[in-house]
């Protein structure tokens, strides 16, 4: 089972979802701007992605632009910036056991297969 943290708004995304379909992949949709992660679990996620939070981050988003660009943030603070904002998180991600990706673009999801 691949679970694919989802925003079905997003083209990226769509397209991620897409594809592990069509590999015939049974997959865990987490909507998370609905049901946004803990910080335990986004901290798994960074973990598994083996890169710093700051890597999850879309700094071109209007909340991270108004409230932290310039700001010197530990990761923990990072991570709760995330949570706050769930459309700081870039998308998607794709996890299957302890392989994690981002899908950008969409066809890294197949790395994990």
């Amino acid at each position: 089972m691949t679970t694919l943290y989802h925003n079905p708004r997003c083209s990226k995304s769509r397209q991620a979802l897409q594809l592990l379909e069509e590999e015939g992949e049974t997959i865990e949709i987490i909507k998370y701007l609905e049901t946004p992660p803990s910080h335990q679990e986004l901290k798994q996620v960074i973990e598994l992605l083996g890169i710093k939070p700051i890597a999850l981050i879309r700094t071109n988003e209007a909340a991270w632009k108004e409230n932290y660009k310039g700001k010197a943030l530990t990761d923990d603070e990072l991570i709760d910036a995330m949570i706050k904002y769930p459309k700081l998180i870039e998308r998607p991600i794709a996890i299957k056991g302890t392989h994690a990706v981002i899908g950008r673009p969409p066809q890294k999801v197949l790395d994990i297969l």
